[in-house]
């Protein structure tokens, strides 16, 4: 992993006035190009061997200027160009995906965030017992799938947007669905409304829902339209769809904004409070924006079965604020919220803080 003194001496030699705000092609780009520009922040788009022509269709969400690279490998190569550039990295889900948690922490050039919390994301065991042993209810793990008893969910380490993930009853169902070249999990599958929870933790804040260092936001939920599983269950016909070759997936292809009832609030702001002060303590702790992604049982138990410790998409839905980021500041989304951050680190000469 890069140091953290190699990275403080490049913010110490970037022309604070002309910082470029640059992430992925992908994602949630729009909304993190918008957000920098209302900040009054230059951007760049980093395209990897893609076309980009559908920017000029939403201009307000258009980069400053794009990178080009055919790899995501040759980023690596390309450091000293995106130093010369004054460019602070903004990790979404994709991007760190498709370079890989072991690029991306090479990758020498100051990034927003923690990059250290992507090794204890990235493990499913790791991140486990983070959030386990930070109070956290999740749901019950299964080891040998041969003694899979209950409805299961299968999953990949990683974030692939819900790709692979599929649901198991028994040992049989899981050996149709497996690919044994992942490193996988099993966790029991719990019935219930699936909600992801976005937060904003700043250790440079001191206003607000304060932590032992910095302060904790709540700026949106939503929900997932995840391709074929969500049809399939109309159909009431699985077993059959199954034989035939056709077995549910979770690819998310949209997200739906949500509101949840008023009593829930302040345990979701507990939840986030814990997870937080517990990655203090394991690895320096969390910058910026994560969602925890819950199951609300029928009896209001909230179960946590992962979290993304960047900007995910279900944030896109609230690029002109959220009902829950409007109570703190009004049409501010995650992606303007990253910029804010940046922007007030800068003013307080606090940029190594959120800077990695």
């Amino acid at each position: 992993m890069v140091s953290k003194d190699s990275i403080d001496a490049i913010i110490e030699g970037y022309d604070k006035d002309n910082l470029v705000v640059a992430t992925a092609c992908s994602h949630t780009s729009l909304q993190i190009f918008d957000g920098a520009r209302k900040e009054g922040l230059k951007t760049m788009g980093i395209a990897v061997g893609q076309k980009t022509k559908f920017y000029d269709a939403f201009p307000l969400g258009k980069p400053d200027e794009f990178f080009y690279v055919d790899s995501y490998s040759q980023l690596l190569e390309k450091a000293d160009e995106l130093i010369e550039k004054n460019v602070i990295l903004i990790p979404h889900g994709s991007f760190v995906e498709y370079m890989t948690p072991k690029n991306f922490v090479e990758l020498e050039v100051p990034t927003f965030g923690n990059r250290h919390v992507l090794d204890w994301e990235s493990d499913r065991d790791k991140e486990r017992n983070w959030l386990v042993s930070a109070g956290l209810e999740m749901p019950h793990k299964i080891d040998d799938p041969k003694l899979i008893d209950r409805p299961v969910l299968v999953k990949y380490d990683g974030a692939k947007g819900g790709r692979g993930f599929f649901i198991a009853k028994d040992y049989p169902d899981f050996k149709l669905g497996i690919d044994h070249s992942q490193k996988f999990s099993i966790q029991e599958y719990i019935l219930g409304t699936r909600y992801y929870i976005h937060y904003f933790y700043s250790p440079v804040r001191t206003e607000g829902y304060k932590m032992s260092k910095g302060v904790l936001e709540l700026l949106s939920i939503d929900r997932r339209d995840e391709s074929n599983v969500d049809e399939m269950y109309k159909l009431g016909a699985q077993e059959e769809l199954k034989k035939l070759g056709h077995v549910p997936t979770f690819v998310v292809t949209g997200n739906v904004p949500v509101v949840v009832r008023e009593s829930l609030l302040p345990k979701l702001l507990d939840m986030g409070e814990r997870v937080v002060e517990r990655s203090l303590e394991l690895f320096g702790g969390m910058i910026g924006p994560f969602c925890l992604e819950c199951i609300v049982t029928d009896n209001l138990n909230v179960k946590v079965f992962e979290i993304s410790s960047r900007i995910v998409a279900g944030t896109n839905p609230f690029i002109s604020g959220s009902p829950y980021s409007d109570l703190i500041e009004p049409g501010v989304s995650s992606g303007r919220r990253i910029a804010q951050e940046i922007k007030y680190a800068k003013e307080h000469n606090q940029l190594g803080e959120i800077l990695t």
